[in-house]
């Protein structure tokens, strides 16, 4: 099965408006910066996007924000974006917001076919609004559902064509869990190389996962908060 394709734009053949979307990254670190102009450029709304941050006014998926491709977002930490505060204060975005653990531990969910699970995180908070509450050993637990997405955008390192990754650094975080959980998961990576030049022991998502592969290019790359010396 050959699974690398050109480029973006042939990534996402098939996304249409209305999709649930997964997109990986921590902040602006290890986020499919291909994929997202390529969803901006198809003019693709009224999109659920699930992932970690929104990424920042004019970068990342603030982009889309901006361009209000985006109906609801499912996020963990948003405070970087103004537009999204905006749109969310104006009523114009759907929001869930959840415990970064909890996010995590859904989108992980979805991916090994647990369609729910457990957690004292958000107990007593207006995240457990219309949700279950169990007690178990004498410490109440909420009832928190998977989360999948009809496409799932990763970015990784290196890859190879059979579709298996590695990722580096921070750009580990929620990228193999997403890449398990979509319906068809895309990944752009820094370097594409042939199948079997990838050490076994460091790959970090198995190809078994990935439908569509890349080579990316262009990266930004860009940091959210530059802390420095005076």
């Amino acid at each position: 099965m050959n699974k690398v394709v050109a480029n973006a734009t042939e990534a996402i053949a098939g996304l249409q408006s209305g999709m649930t979307l997964m997109l990986g990254g921590f902040g602006l670190c290890g986020i499919p910066e291909n994929c997202i102009a390529a969803i901006l450029a198809s003019g693709a709304s009224q999109l659920t996007c699930i992932s970690n941050n929104a990424g920042v006014d004019d970068f990342g998926l603030g982009l889309l924000l901006q361009s209000r491709q985006i109906k609801k977002m499912v996020s963990s930490y948003v405070g970087e974006n103004a537009e999204f505060e905006r749109q969310l204060l104006a009523g114009e975005l759907e929001v869930e917001l959840l415990p970064q653990g909890t996010l995590a531990e859904r989108i992980r969910a979805g991916g090994a076919g647990i369609p729910a699970f457990y957690t004292p995180a958000g107990v007593g908070t207006e995240v457990a609004q219309g949700k279950e509450v169990r007690e178990f050993d004498g410490q109440m637990y909420l009832l928190e559902a998977w989360l999948r997405a009809d496409f799932a955008f990763v970015k990784a390192w290196r890859g190879d064509t059979l579709g298996n990754l590695m990722y580096r650094g921070t750009a580990r975080n929620f990228n193999p869990m997403m890449a398990t959980a979509g319906r068809i998961t895309v990944a752009e990576v820094e370097e594409l190389v042939p199948a079997g030049a990838l050490d076994p022991n460091q790959v970090h998502t198995p190809g078994i996962y990935v439908q569509r592969i890349f080579q990316g290019s262009h990266y930004e790359k860009r940091i959210e908060q530059r802390t420095v010396r005076k």
